[in-house]
């Protein structure tokens, strides 16, 4: 069977009982890939002859009544900013086209113990830094809902790969949306896990206490059951935390219960901000709440407003530490011909960063620098803790809090470019949740007038994404908006 037509539970289930074959489901994968790639431009590499190899022994073993791991020969895509062995690991960017890491990151390396078929590397805006995929500096990834317009970012690539079925699930990573906001804007749902449920071990750095590795997938159970994979506590990550203290749950198991007594927070004037058909749906996916017996509870939470310049102040300065390493010394791009070593730092980082990366090392910079360090960063850092103090006391009066994903549904390409700041409130909704270290959800709960699609936003405490995951569940069960699919894939 086609890996298009199902969902990757229905798939990873009818190959795990030999009805179906990972390599036929690989082979229509790529069939699939050779078809749309060259519209929607997903995948900055691909692992054709390694990605059958592994799915035929899959289908070996299988045959011979042993034992696979949880995905059991499931087509998956990886956003190119986790470390593989196998090809490049650019994370979008002319800096890194070239740069091979020698070790596998933690979330791969699980993907692999679980017998997942890694089939390529997505695209994504340069260092994870943007909300379009525009900022790549390697290709253009479109939104297979209309090849006019972006796919989100910065996990675009990925969330592309879902949409257009060339692929099963994905993996992206999320620094301040960068997961919810493409899977909304490509129908697709989209997890951000709590800061340390999931190993930042090979996920090259953006802003260090922000990232987090999340997963794609067309439903919320197939997205429950990459976290079952790829969550869990890793040595090798500083950050990651102890299962003793939060442990992780068999997500997939518990995903299709209800959530009783469900109270779920929202903040009418922040969710103000959003055009009219986003809070209409919005609005709709609350009424489908109400009647499954939930009881939707205003809340306040008055230093939201200040998530963007708190974010863009924190996230620049990690990024600015963060890429110090790219010196044209140790590794990626080096300028040829230097006249001295001040030349080589400086011209190589020059000639290869992208605009978008730039300005945001020298924003991060000036924030970090000899007289501003108080009136910036600092400042921002106790922004981050009067939000953080906002969600605590608005959990006590809910389970959950729901807001849009974005202010608007997939934008033209082209149209914010000029624009940063326009650019940078496409997370105003999103940035929140990375500032608190919450996790977050993205699940479809609608269309707009040109019939693209906009996501529902969902927020818990840290470490429920079990009762997160059956929230969304729960509203995915009473709805269809999760079975559409973009024109361009075959019925």
């Amino acid at each position: 069977m086609s890996a298009g037509k199902q969902t990757a539970i229905e798939l990873r289930d009818q190959i795990g009982a030999g009805r179906a074959s990972s390599l036929d489901a690989t082979k229509a994968v790529f069939e699939c890939i050779d078809r749309l790639e060259p519209t929607v431009g997903a995948y900055i590499s691909l692992f054709r002859d390694e990605a059958l190899a592994r799915a035929e022994d899959v289908d070996r073993r299988i045959a011979a009544g042993e034992p696979v791991g949880a995905l059991a020969g499931l087509p998956v895509a990886v956003k190119d900013v986790l470390c593989t062995r196998s090809g490049a690991t650019t994370c979008g960017s002319r800096l890194l086209e070239h740069f091979h890491a020698p070790y596998d990151a933690t979330v791969i390396r699980k993907l692999h113990d679980a017998d997942a078929v890694i089939v390529g590397k997505t695209n994504m805006d340069e260092f994870a830094m943007g909300s379009s995929t525009e900022n790549s500096g390697l290709k253009q990834t479109v939104n297979p809902w209309d090849p006019q317009r972006v796919p989100g970012g910065s996990s675009g690539g990925s969330a592309a790969a879902v949409a257009a079925r060339l692929c099963s699930v994905a993996i992206g990573s999320d620094t301040g949306g960068s997961v919810r906001q493409p899977a909304s804007f490509c129908g697709v749902v989209g997890l951000k896990p709590t800061y340390g449920r999931v190993s930042r071990y090979g996920l090259v750095a953006y802003g260090s206490t922000l990232d987090q590795v999340g997963p794609l997938g067309r439903t919320v159970s197939d997205v429950a059951l990459m976290l079952n994979v790829i969550a869990g506590h890793d040595p090798a990550d500083s950050t990651s935390i102890d299962e003793t203290v939060a442990p992780v749950e068999d997500y997939l198991t518990q995903v299709n219960e209800p959530v009783e007594g469900l109270k779920i927070g929202v903040v009418p004037a922040f969710n103000a901000g959003a055009e009219a058909p986003i809070q209409s749906a919005v609005a709709a996916a609350l009424d489908v709440y109400r009647s499954a017996g939930a009881e939707i509870v205003e809340i306040e939470m008055p230093h939201l407003d200040y998530a963007i310049a708190a974010y863009y102040v924190i996230a620049t300065a990690e990024a600015s530490s963060n890429l110090a390493r790219y010196d044209g010394v140790h590794y990626g791009h080096r300028t040829e011909n230097p006249a001295d070593y001040v030349e080589v730092y400086s011209k190589s980082r020059e000639e290869a960063f992208g605009k978008e990366v730039k300005r945001r090392i020298m924003l991060g910079t000036y924030a970090l620098s000899s007289g501003y360090y108080d009136a910036y960063y600092l400042k921002a850092l106790k922004v981050r803790n009067l939000i953080r103090g906002d969600f605590t006391q608005a959990f006590e009066k809910c389970d959950a809090i729901a807001m849009p994903v974005a202010p608007t549904t997939a934008f033209k390409i082209g149209e914010k470019m000029d624009d940063p700041l326009k650019m940078y409130l496409s997370d105003i909704y999103t940035i929140s949740a990375n500032l608190a270290g919450l996790p977050g959800i993205s699940v479809p709960c609608g269309q707009d007038g040109n019939g693209l699609p906009i996501g529902l936003q969902i927020l818990t405490p840290a470490f429920t994404e079990g009762k997160l995951l059956r929230i969304g569940r729960m509203f995915e069960g009473a709805t269809e908006w999760h079975t559409k699919k973009p024109a361009m894939v075959e019925s």
